[in-house]
């Protein structure tokens, strides 16, 4: 899977179950970061999202979800 597809993933689930807009998630989500396999084999991505507590909380924790069933991406 790759990083615009995964964050494609979130943006749906997070306006299904909470509402908004993909524009707001798209947002509070920002960008993926990607790391060498090579340094990190277990999983190779990373998001530091921002917004309110409650958004942040709702990401990390459909991030940590996502994590165990992609944790490879590409870029």
């Amino acid at each position: 899977m790759t990083a615009e597809k995964l964050i494609d993933l979130l943006v749906a689930r997070l306006l299904r179950d909470h509402g908004k807009s993909k524009h707001h998630w798209r947002k509070a989500i920002g960008t993926l970061r990607l790391y060498s396999p090579a340094t990190h084999p277990h999983c190779n991505w990373n998001a530091n999202p921002t917004g309110s507590f409650q958004d942040v909380a709702l990401i990390e924790n459909l991030l940590d979800d996502l994590r165990m069933r992609h944790p490879l991406l590409t870029a």
